[in-house]
């Protein structure tokens, strides 16, 4: 087991940040660290989970500065626009969190509905936006295809995200 720095909590080996507080557990001197010398075993693993369902993008081309861009959170009345930065964390607040998301999902029952302090991050490029999973602990889906953790997908208008089971409607539209 990994003990967080700040608040002591015990993690699994391998984890690069503590669940609890949100600090980081990985440091340059532990990733520099030497390999043992033990021979490593291959993994065995399922073809199909192996290989993501790679989400190509659809429909004309926009420069994306000329883009609205929304999330609906699905069964409420609340839409959040992004607007003004190039990249925005999702997620949800804890007391004592140090690193916070840029958007809060706390008021939607996100820790009940599976999702976590940093969960998935939304990238605005020149002519396309990404979603990306923080490596959260019950996954992030985009029409209902699981996206493996740190890999960028492409979004279009309409895409229907779930963070854990908290369902977000990504919507587009042009000036």
């Amino acid at each position: 087991m990994i003990q967080c720095p700040n608040c002591k909590h015990q993690e699994l080996p391998g984890a690069l940040f503590c669940s609890e507080c949100g600090t980081q557990l990985v440091t340059a001197d532990t990733l520099t660290s030497p390999l043992a010398n033990q021979p490593i075993e291959p993994l065995e693993f399922d073809e199909q989970e192996s290989n993501p369902t790679v989400l190509p993008a659809q429909g004309p081309v926009v420069p994306v500065k000329n883009v609205v861009i929304s999330l609906h959170i699905v069964n409420t009345d609340r839409t959040m626009y992004l607007t003004g930065r190039s990249e925005y964390s999702l997620g949800r607040i804890a007391r004592g969190q140090p690193i916070l998301p840029d958007f809060d999902l706390s008021e939607f029952d996100a820790y009940s509905q599976g999702v976590s302090r940093l969960h998935a991050a939304i990238k605005v490029q020149a002519m396309r936006i990404l979603i990306m999973d923080l490596g959260s602990a019950n996954g992030t889906r985009v029409n209902g295809q699981k996206l493996v953790p740190n890999v960028e997908y492409p979004l279009k208008s309409g895409d229907l995200i779930a963070l854990g089971k908290l369902k977000i409607e990504f919507q587009t539209s042009t000036d």
